[in-house]
């Protein structure tokens, strides 16, 4: 279950009125892995998530953090009560050196426990190209409404972030809820992973909200050539698309948005 109901007052000035109200339930999930030929279980990650995809959140959270290199690592899944454990085959290659962090995350932040800046910096397996296809302006600007139509959590909460999947002509793949963004993403990361989709180099993303340096980062280790978000990008985000030959675009909204990077992508 992704939201639950409230009995709340609802004032405006002419009336005050008692309803029911939907909110997106927030809860811990504590991702941990077990590895090697010792059977060494490690937890990698506590982070506040939307139940839900936790499958999908515990894979995309590997992958797009650089733990394992793609999803034939996995073995399987073990669930419990806000836990999962991810069994990865003891002869796959994992990497834990990078993802030093102090364990718990906000829904709202998933950077700020990284133990240093060089660790957020992963390497993609993945180099984005030049696709000889262009984006139509009038394609992009037809993303947010779809995106909106199949966002069927917000629709009871107004309280979720989403990340959405788009091939260049505008044709809707999927999309991932959560009140986290960077767990949205992953989910959806943890999805094209699981469906053998990765690299993403003739999708787009788009994003609800703004652009963080995070989502870039995960974006780049996902082989996404294209950036869209309703939101702003920040100074960060903007670099490390330029640094990854991603096209960003943002305020992505009534009909408008901006073009940060590379827009020799977008046929304008």
């Amino acid at each position: 279950m992704s939201n639950t109901e409230y009995k709340i007052l609802k004032v405006n000035h002419r009336e005050v009125s008692e309803q029911s109200d939907s909110a997106a339930i927030e809860e811990p999930l504590e991702i941990s892995i077990i590895y090697g030929k010792e059977q060494i279980k490690k937890v990698v990650s506590i982070t506040m998530r939307t139940p839900g995809n936790d499958k999908e959140l515990a894979a995309g959270f590997l992958f797009t953090e650089g733990i394992i290199k793609d999803t034939y690592a996995i073995e399987n899944f073990s669930t419990g009560i806000n836990t999962i454990t991810v069994f990865i085959k003891p002869d796959s290659e994992i990497n834990l050196k990078n993802s030093d962090r102090n364990f718990y995350m906000t829904s709202s932040c998933g950077v700020c426990g990284k133990s240093s800046i060089d660790s957020v910096k992963l390497n993609s397996n993945y180099k984005i190209e030049f696709s000889p296809l262009k984006i139509q302006k009038n394609t992009i600007l037809t993303l947010p409404e779809t995106l909106r139509k199949n966002q069927n959590i917000f629709d009871m909460t107004g309280g979720l972030h989403a990340s959405g999947l788009f091939d260049f002509s505008g044709n809707f793949i999927t999309l991932k809820e959560d009140v986290g963004r960077h767990n949205a993403l992953d989910k959806l990361a943890g999805f094209a992973l699981q469906n053998d989709l990765i690299p993403l180099n003739n999708y787009i993303l788009l994003l609800s909200g703004r652009t963080s340096f995070e989502l870039i980062q995960k974006s780049t280790m996902l082989g996404i050539s294209v950036v869209c978000a309703v939101g702003a990008p920040s100074s960060l985000a903007i670099e490390l698309a330029q640094e990854n030959k991603i096209t960003l675009i943002g305020f992505l909204r009534e009909n408008r948005f901006n073009i940060y990077t590379y827009p020799e992508r977008i046929e304008l």
